[in-house]
């Protein structure tokens, strides 16, 4: 029995107008607020630390905030006003957990908790643009290649929509955490320790917003903990339904798209036909090659997932004609399914992963004997659980003519840098800069 999945995508509004004045653009209520808390956060630092140069480093962050709160957000604002997405409410979340988690480390280790913030408000937006980078590399032609400039701009910067990719955000953090420690001159691997746990934690979280999304699934399955996903969570269909209507299978046919009988470009033969789908009904059955639709012959598997697609789109009538029966059939598809198959619910077993990686993390901490090991443990267990992940999930295609995916080569490249990384510390000496229990 699979488990229907009512999406969260949007959690709430914020109106356009409140007591009768404008809440976004350069005169809104939204960015004056902004300004009131950057004036007040740039007070507090001059009061605690001077016009330093950590101060003067908040600044660009501030101001391109405030520039996305007058030009940008209006841009994303419907009659209704602009919508919170479930995904960025989860982020929220997210990050405030890690931080609270690694400012509570750092007490435990008798570091000023404040290191913490500063290096939060570093890696936050190091970690978000790395994360949507990543992400945009990605599904560049399928999701962000617009017709103009701006509609680009759009879509990129539309992060509360969903659209993050983990192992980008480790690469920019990375960075960010490496210029960190060589500007206040702190222990890295320390650091890198104290912080690994709230990284983990900040991870299984943000899963539970790609769930909300419904990005990050898993293929089809008839497990008892399966979930479905509605066809639409407005203004878009959810990722699932959209790819398996893409892909047939919401008619209810897989083709054998295998290596050996050339992919996609091979001959539309049906390998299966599932139980009470449109397709079954129709009369269709394994061993059958689609060889037209609605009178236009079909050559490859391609082209099929084409025809089928548009049908389902339309929801008209179609008709379809195969080599077992060259007289065409005919199915009224009007009433199109209203979610899709049952999948793996990926999302939830990457949180589940993460979660259990935390407490690893957290019960190993008192038994290190070398800075460092935290980090290599977590570079070492999480590309390995991600790797097998990923062989579930069927929303990201091959690379590099590999049949891996983006996720599962990237693993493969961290694991093998976690390895030497490994042998690097067994070569230091035993020691920790921060020992546990400093603080007493």
């Amino acid at each position: 029995m699979n488990r229907r999945v009512a999406m969260h995508q949007t959690v709430f509004t914020i109106p356009n107008t409140f007591a009768g004045l404008p809440v976004f653009g350069p005169f809104g209520l939204l960015l004056g607020l902004w300004i009131v808390a950057s004036i007040a956060l740039v007070v507090w630092l001059v009061r605690r630390q001077g016009w330093s140069a950590d101060t003067i480093g908040y600044l660009p962050t501030l101001l391109v905030g405030a520039a996305a709160i007058a030009f940008l957000l209006p841009k994303l604002a419907d009659e209704n006003g602009v919508a919170i997405r479930g995904y960025g409410v989860m982020l929220l979340v997210a990050v405030s957990s890690a931080v609270a988690l690694s400012m509570y480390r750092a007490k435990q280790f008798g570091v000023d908790p404040e290191i913490i913030l500063s290096l939060a408000f570093w890696l936050f937006v190091a970690g978000i643009v790395g994360a949507r980078l990543f992400y945009v590399i990605e599904y560049w032609e399928e999701r962000f290649k617009k017709p103009s400039l701006w509609e680009t701009v759009e879509a990129v910067l539309n992060i509360p929509g969903g659209g993050l990719v983990v192992y980008g955000s480790l690469i920019g953090g990375g960075l960010a955490l490496v210029v960190f420690v060589w500007r206040y001159k702190l222990p890295g691997l320390a650091l890198a320790d104290l912080i690994a746990p709230g990284l983990a934690l900040g991870m299984a979280i943000g899963r539970i917003g790609c769930f909300f999304t419904g990005c990050c699934y898993g293929g089809v399955c008839d497990l008892p903990w399966a979930v479905t996903f509605p066809a639409e969570s407005p203004p878009l269909y959810t990722p699932p339904y959209l790819q398996q209507l893409h892909n047939g299978q919401l008619f209810g046919v897989v083709f054998d798209a295998s290596v050996k009988t050339g992919g996609d470009e091979g001959p539309p033969v049906i390998r299966r036909v599932y139980a009470d789908s449109p397709a079954e009904k129709m009369g269709l059955a394994k061993g059958e090659k689609i060889t037209s639709i609605d009178g236009k012959p079909v050559r490859t598997i391609a082209e099929a997932r084409e025809g089928l697609y548009d049908a389902l789109v339309a929801r008209e009538r179609v008709a379809i004609a195969t080599d077992a029966q060259t007289q065409a059939r005919f199915l009224d598809l009007s009433d199109r399914p209203a979610r899709s198959r049952p999948v793996h619910p990926a999302q939830l077993y990457s949180a589940i992963d993460a979660t259990l990686l935390c407490l690893f993390l957290l019960a190993y901490s008192p038994y290190r004997r070398r800075d460092g090991e935290l980090a290599a443990l977590m570079c070492t267990i999480h590309p390995i659980s991600r790797f097998l992940l990923e062989m579930i999930r069927t929303d990201e295609a091959g690379v590099l003519n590999t049949g891996l995916s983006i996720g599962q080569t990237v693993s493969l490249i961290i694991l093998a840098g976690a390895i030497v990384f490994t042998f690097y510390l067994w070569s230091r000496p035993r020691g920790l800069a921060w020992p546990a229990g400093a603080a007493s």
